[in-house]
């Protein structure tokens, strides 16, 4: 019996080239591979061009997880796709009404045609294409026809059905246009509703960041720190941090972190950060959490000379990726391992923690005096980032034993990230990661954090603590809390020992 012939697509080929553009810098080891001088356009079916896109939920064996590529990845908002999704069956306004609205006759004058004519962007992977530590299978290859000048989409199947799946990768990966896909998610009475695609063929991550970029942003139509979440990739560009300034993703992250930890109930530092810089409230100031966060978690990926990068920064030269993490997850994060190391200092019987609690401010605080008083460093500039700094810097050299990217982001949650902060926080639980956490904050717990103007301490201790006073102190604490964590055993000691070791020769 001959074997079935696979399903074709007309498709247009669109040059488009200059000259010039060959002077361009086609890097491959940037992610920037020269790319063919044209495109395609052609149409498909909008379930048919779900399924066969990057955004699929892969439910095959060795399936890779949406999250697995971090280079392309994108996050996504479920309530934009459903309101595409009732756009499309009746167009607006009706897709604005309550659901009682749209099921009363009322209001049924109100429908109109929901054209989505805007097309679909997305790449089409190539032989021996890999993401993820994945590379994507012959047979699902989808590949582009060229004979005298007729072009056709040849699919890797010869008729589509609802259930095909690919077995690794598969061949789309959308660079913009997800929640458009997402929209017919199980929207089988519009089946046969097309979507116009513009498709690039073997297009490098890094372009496929500059056309979202392009698409998206120059014209202003999302916010720019939200891109960073949409696409990872974009944290670290480098013609991005020329042309825009690096503030447009770091400093502003790190705003909007510091801001979720002074907000959000969960967090230790829920109304303890001095967000207004006012001298009479006690608490570390918003800008010196900023410039912190900015100095660890949201400091590039690659680090300087060797050293560690930021585990919130973009994609790495060595490793060619990123932590996919939003927002809310980068969020929950931080109030994560803050919260770890609060309740392992209010559980601790050290005898540092014991005199502090023993002090007469103990009258009129409420809260334990060992982590958050007037004479413990945690509640300083010098504590804030010592613990931020050692956390990052471990979890950074131990990610992929970790396995920091199996973390993957719930679709469910909300789109505000301070709404969707308390989901993460419950999966942070279940992760494999969470005990290395543990372990850092309870060990952490052990080490003597009374400032210098502890009235117990005895000279010789008090002496010894101005070291951590001025812009010196920073890294001297970071170096006497990794030696501090290298004297014990287990996995976080041996992290430890790694900068401890570095740093001596």
């Amino acid at each position: 019996m001959p074997e079935a012939k696979l399903r074709q697509i007309q498709a247009l080929k669109v040059r488009q080239w200059l000259p010039g553009w060959n002077k361009i810098d086609f890097d491959p080891t940037e992610y920037r591979t020269k790319p063919p001088p044209h495109f395609y356009i052609f149409s498909l079916p909008a379930r048919e061009l779900r399924s066969l896109s990057g955004i699929v939920r892969r439910q095959a064996k060795n399936a890779q997880p949406r999250t697995a590529d971090l280079g392309i990845q994108r996050q996504h908002d479920p309530g934009r796709s459903e309101e595409i999704s009732r756009f499309v069956e009746y167009g607006y306004p009706w897709s604005t009404l309550s659901k009682t609205k749209r099921l009363s006759v009322e209001f049924n004058d109100l429908r109109k045609p929901g054209w989505l004519p805007t097309a679909v962007v997305l790449n089409i992977l190539v032989k021996g294409s890999e993401r993820g530590g994945a590379m994507i299978e012959n047979r699902d290859l989808a590949v582009m026809l060229d004979a005298d000048g007729i072009c056709t989409l040849q699919l890797p199947y010869a008729k589509w059905t609802a259930d095909w799946s690919p077995t690794k990768l598969p061949p789309f990966e959308v660079i913009d246009g997800q929640h458009r896909l997402w929209a017919f998610d199980n929207s089988s009475q519009i089946a046969g509703f097309e979507l116009p695609v513009v498709a690039f063929v073997g297009l490098d991550i890094s372009w496929q960041a500059y056309l979202f970029w392009t698409i998206n942003i120059k014209p202003k139509r999302i916010n720019a720190s939200l891109a960073f979440d949409l696409y990872p990739l974009l944290r670290s560009e480098d013609w991005l941090d020329r042309a825009e300034g690096h503030a447009i993703y770091r400093e502003t992250r790190a705003q909007e972190l510091t801001e979720i930890l002074w907000s959000h109930p969960s967090s230790p530092w829920y109304d303890r950060i001095n967000m207004l810089g006012e001298r009479q409230i006690p608490w570390v100031s918003q800008s010196a959490w900023v410039k912190s966060l900015i100095a660890t978690f949201v400091r590039p990926w690659e680090g300087r000379a060797g050293k560690a990068g930021g585990l919130f920064g973009g994609r790495s030269k060595r490793v060619g990726e990123v932590l996919g993490w939003s927002r809310a997850q980068q969020s929950a994060f931080l109030i994560f391992i803050w919260n770890i190391f609060k309740t392992a200092v209010q559980a601790s019987t050290a005898d540092w923690a014991e005199k502090l609690r023993q002090r007469p401010e103990k009258r009129t605080f409420k809260d334990d005096l060992a982590f958050y008083g007037p004479f413990s460093l945690i509640a300083t500039d010098q504590g804030v980032r010592g613990y931020l700094q050692v956390v990052n810097d471990l979890c950074y050299i131990r990610a992929t034993v970790l396995k920091l990217n199996n973390w993957i982001p719930n679709e469910r949650a909300p789109s505000d990230p301070v709404k969707s902060v308390e989901g993460h926080l419950k999966t942070l639980e279940k992760q494999d990661f969470a005990p290395f956490l543990k372990s850092v904050g309870q060990s952490l717990a052990g080490f003597d954090w009374r400032t210098s103007s502890a009235p117990e301490l005895e000279e010789q201790d008090r002496r010894a603590k101005l070291v951590f006073r001025g812009s010196s102190g920073y890294k001297e604490l970071r170096t006497q809390l990794l030696e501090h964590l290298a004297k014990g055993k287990g996995e976080v000691a041996d992290a430890a020992k790694h900068f401890v070791d570095e740093e001596r020769t």
